[in-house]
């Protein structure tokens, strides 16, 4: 049964927010850090000045409820989402997925062009039905019972696309862990889901890289890792722990969640508002505070520990549906060479961007839009 939704936080959580925000008692941090120690601490005073006295949730809540919200029982969790029906006689349903430390609010410029491009120059020929679902556990989503990683999460997603909202077939599109459940519903949820269109690379191959080229890239990656890996690994085994110090921490997860965007996007130098606004970052945060869902959101990573980790197959299988791969330049995981990736997908589209990091729909959403659709036109 599919119910409407309409977000709604109430004044009482809003106001218990600021205070605390209001309220931060500011520490010592070391004076020569700007980034390097984590989140910058003039930074963060100024977003949590600009939180207090000039940011407006009703206004973003608007914003986000001019699209049409439902929310429908899956397997037994309420899993929440945006669908917005395309224009034009056949429409392709597309679903996107979002990760962490992301959200819904990532899309929200990007759905409109997708389901509607004659608004936006464009012909109805492109024009998808958009489907965009808050992760289990994540924004308005119920909470499993325990952690569930990506590959459940493709089981639960590809239900609601076939039997919730009835489509026969169906485009998958995703970055982050959104990347990992896209190759999840092309690999085991084919003939259903027809098509994915990826700007990451999460999953690896049982056989590991081969020849010079892709030795260099692990190599590589391995070493940019080492300093990007602390809040992974966390996640993936104590998470409960974190929840402690998070869960009535507003500015806490505000801290955990910006450094992200600051270091994971193609920023000029450190500022990070060169990729990002303050309304958008604090309105993406506030999706994790007013659902009380940091805690549930960070299981995704101790799930995917569990499902056996980045491993696609261990028997050389790979995601034969064709599969669209969007690298943006900044991208936190570096792509390996096309060599490695096509032991793991068919790859049929390949497009290597001029600019963009991890998070491509809210850093270059134009980029992002012409590419699903070219890929989309092959498959038409």
């Amino acid at each position: 049964m599919i119910h409407p939704f309409r977000i709604d936080v109430p004044d009482k959580t809003l106001e218990k927010i600021r205070t605390q925000v209001a309220d931060y008692p500011w520490h010592e941090m070391p004076d020569d850090g700007g980034w390097a120690y984590g989140t910058h601490l003039g930074y963060m005073k100024e977003l949590c000045a600009y939180w207090v006295n000039e940011f407006d949730w009703r206004k973003q809540e608007a914003a986000i409820n001019r699209f049409s919200h439902f929310i429908a029982p899956v397997q037994g969790i309420d899993l929440h989402f945006i669908q917005e029906k395309g224009d034009g006689p056949s429409p392709l349903p597309l679903i996107i997925s979002h990760g962490w430390p992301g959200s819904i609010v990532e899309f929200l410029d990007i759905i409109q062009p997708l389901a509607h491009p004659q608004r936006f120059g464009g012909s109805t020929d492109d024009a998808f039905d958009v489907i965009v679902p808050s992760l289990p556990g994540f924004g308005f989503s119920g909470r499993p019972g325990r952690p569930i990683g990506p590959r459940k999460m493709a089981e639960l997603f590809n239900r609601l696309m076939i039997d919730v909202l009835g489509y026969s077939n169906y485009l998958a599109q995703g970055g982050d862990w959104g990347g990992a459940i896209s190759s999840w519903l092309g690999f085991e949820h084919a003939p259903a889901c027809q098509a994915i269109h990826i700007n990451i690379l999460t999953m690896r191959h049982p056989d590991g890289p081969h020849g010079p080229e892709e030795e260099a890239w692990a190599v590589q990656f391995e070493r940019d890792q080492l300093l990007e890996d602390g809040y992974r690994t966390q996640q993936a085994t104590k998470p409960q722990t974190l929840s402690y110090a998070m869960m009535d921490s507003p500015v806490g997860v505000a801290a955990w969640i910006i450094e992200k965007f600051n270091s994971w996007s193609d920023t000029d130098g450190d500022n990070i508002e060169s990729a990002h606004t303050k309304d958008s970052l604090l309105t993406n945060i506030m999706v994790y505070l007013v659902t009380k869902t940091f805690n549930t959101a960070s299981w995704i990573y101790y799930g995917r520990r569990e499902e056996g980790g980045r491993l696609l197959s261990t028997d050389n299988r790979r995601v034969e549906v064709p599969t669209a791969a969007a690298l943006f330049p900044a991208e936190l995981l570096a792509w390996p060479p096309r060599s490695y990736v096509e032991r793991l997908y068919n790859i049929t589209h390949w497009s290597e961007m001029p600019r963009g990091g991890h998070f491509a729909a809210l850093e270059e959403p134009e980029l992002l839009i012409d590419d699903i659709r070219a890929f989309a036109r092959t498959l038409r």
